[in-house]
């Protein structure tokens, strides 16, 4: 079977992506590989003599003569914009670009899987791309209503691995309540047991739900959701996917207990389940960053092609000091990598 195909954007290129990125392909782990780096050649080339300065006594680049290289072309005021350390329109229209790309081409199908070096919301709201993320802008180039964003982490203690998937993203915390439904959840629920089939080979398994409200709302004592009409919809779920066993609705403070006794190998036996619906953004990002900073790893599911990036921002603060760490960016291709194969492989058995 032949090697996915991988098209690595380089991000904001005035934050960590380019450097995390050149440092994940010098890996030597991802020798075997097939990348090709997505971005302009310009703004690489400066980066890659910086770095190459820097880091000279600590980690040996590969050379860019080796390394495959789409050029995407901007013009002279936008090169000559972007500042290294510092987000601005400059730098969200390379990043944009770079993005718009990838997708183009894989659509094409010149790629199976994009993985995505960070990009900063404002600076793409500065050159007027309005999107929440780079998540919306694949969707919608991709012409699907059904996504959503999972996390997966292996741990280094154990070897268990972390699925995470959120209900509701980028939205504010007052607003939650009113976006969750019974239609939302089960598109949530339905896409993350697609997944877990598609990528991951498990036709049947755990996955735990939790609840909205502190203690899952204590009989309706501390909110109403719960018993209002969650508690129904998880019995109606149960119902149509009878192969899983659903937990839940579980109180969001002690839901995460088992996956860290898992992750750090703690209890023995922790039980922990095969995968995780948490319903906002911090109630499922908290612990995951807190278990997974460094490893955890973003994937768009729902997608006709395979897309993850690493679960970290573009670190303007650190962008031009040639410290940033790739161990995310490393894992992000190791699981593109791994799941564009489940997918060619599942599409061989049908």
């Amino acid at each position: 079977m032949s090697k996915p195909r991988l098209a690595v954007t380089l991000g904001d290129p005035a934050g960590i992506g380019t450097e995390v990125v050149l440092k994940a392909v010098s890996d030597r782990s991802l020798a075997a590989y097939d990348l090709t780096l997505v971005g302009n050649l310009d703004l690489l080339n400066a980066r890659y003599r910086q770095l190459r300065e820097q880091l000279s006594s600590t980690i040996e680049l590969a050379d860019l003569a080796d390394l495959k290289i789409i050029d995407v072309p901007l013009n002279r005021e936008i090169k000559d914009g972007v500042n290294v350390g510092n987000g601005n329109a400059a730098s969200g229209t390379a990043s944009f670009a770079y993005l718009d790309l990838a997708i183009d081409l894989t659509l094409a199908g010149e790629f199976e899987a994009i993985v995505t070096a960070p990009i900063a919301k404002s600076a793409w709201l500065a050159a007027g791309h309005h999107f929440p993320g780079q998540t919306e802008l694949l969707a919608l180039k991709a012409k699907i209503d059904r996504f959503g964003m999972l996390f997966v982490g292996v741990s280094p203690h154990t070897g268990w691995t972390l699925r995470t998937l959120l209900a509701t993203t980028h939205i504010p915390l007052a607003k939650v309540s009113q976006a969750l439904t019974p239609e939302l959840l089960s598109l949530k629920l339905g896409l993350l047991i697609e997944c877990l089939q598609a990528d991951f080979g498990l036709q049947s398994g755990t996955i735990a739900i939790a609840g909205l409200n502190p203690h899952s709302g204590e009989g309706g004592q501390l909110g109403r959701e719960e018993v209002d009409w969650m508690d129904r919809w998880l019995e109606t779920e149960r119902r149509v996917y009878p192969q899983y066993k659903l937990l839940g609705l579980l109180p969001p403070d002690t839901m995460w207990v088992k996956p860290g006794q898992a992750w750090f190998g703690t209890h023995p036996q922790p039980q922990a389940a095969d995968a995780y619906l948490a319903l906002y953004h911090d109630q499922g990002l908290i612990p995951v960053k807190l278990m997974a900073f460094d490893r955890a790893i973003n994937t768009t599911i729902g997608l006709p092609f395979v897309r993850t990036s690493p679960d970290h921002g573009t670190a303007f603060d650190i962008a031009a000091l040639g410290i940033a760490d790739a161990r995310s960016m490393v894992e992000a291709i190791k699981l593109a990598v791994e799941l564009a194969d489940s997918r060619s492989m599942r599409s061989v058995r049908i």
